[in-house]
């Protein structure tokens, strides 16, 4: 009878890889940037993407060189805070992944991996991998709050709510407003972000009674940063970490829509009065 060993004897999958990364390199958005070429050696497949990258900056502090910079914060595809283009695809290219949860197995030893940021009009870029998506924030903000009184947690928990409508407003509410779906966006489309923002308040009883006022408001905004007309590519769902829909799309140009048959009050944030 055969014994097996213990532990296993190592596999090639499981054995540390180097790797040739193209890093984008700009010192801030006035000045020029370019790719540049680094080693990255012994990278274990287990670690996560920007754990790689968390060593590659450790080499280079070592030697006295300038760590690269990138956006990170929770780590568990929670927070929307990375954002790197891998290999031009936002996040990697792996189905429901944020970058942060991208782990270097899905690569192989010897790869040449391209990192570049997010790329759109509306994202002007502040060093190396990092972009401003504060335009994301001031489109949530010109939606605002909902005003009303919804009474406390006993009685929104009495309120009925069809269950298919609880649903949809759960996955709209997934969205970590991280900005893939407009870096992937030929246009720089922020349609899919705007949509599930809108939907998952309008679809629920509490934010019926401001529908009409933060549909316009928020599309409004969107515009205003400068973000490009969505043309139904489907480029953002396809990104998407949260996997949204861009059935989203058309139900917010449908909010929009009847909100300015309606005749909807300006927004005063909007339109600067």
């Amino acid at each position: 009878m055969r014994k097996s060993r213990w532990p296993p004897a190592a596999t090639s999958d499981l054995r540390a890889m180097n790797l040739t990364l193209k890093v984008w390199r700009q010192r801030n958005a006035k000045s020029e940037g370019r790719l540049e070429t680094y080693q990255a050696a012994n990278v274990s497949p287990n670690m996560s993407f920007l754990e790689m990258l968390d060593v590659v900056n450790e080499d280079l502090i070592a030697k006295g060189q300038e760590p690269i910079a990138f956006d990170s914060d929770c780590r568990e595809g929670i927070c929307g805070a990375c954002s790197l283009v891998v290999n031009g695809v936002p996040h990697g290219g792996k189905k429901g992944t944020t970058v942060c949860q991208l782990h270097m197995r899905h690569f192989k030893d010897g790869d040449t991996i391209t990192i570049e940021p997010w790329r759109a009009r509306a994202f002007p870029l502040i060093k190396d991998l990092i972009v401003d998506r504060s335009a994301l924030d001031r489109i949530i903000q010109a939606g605002g709050y909902i005003s009303i009184n919804t009474g406390g947690a006993p009685d929104a928990n009495a309120l009925p709510v069809a269950k298919y409508l609880a649903d949809l407003a759960m996955d709209a509410a997934a969205c970590i407003g991280c900005g893939a779906c407009v870096a992937a966006c030929k246009n720089a489309s922020a349609s899919l972000f705007v949509a599930a923002k809108i939907s998952h308040l309008n679809l629920l009883p509490q934010g019926k009674p401001e529908k009409d006022r933060r549909a316009k408001a928020m599309v409004m905004q969107m515009d205003k940063e400068g973000f490009g007309a969505c043309t139904v590519t489907g480029s953002c769902e396809a990104v998407c970490p949260k996997e949204i829909s861009i059935d989203f799309i058309a139900r917010m140009n449908r909010d929009y829509a009847v909100a300015l048959l309606k005749g909807e009050p300006h927004s005063p944030a909007i339109d600067g009065a």
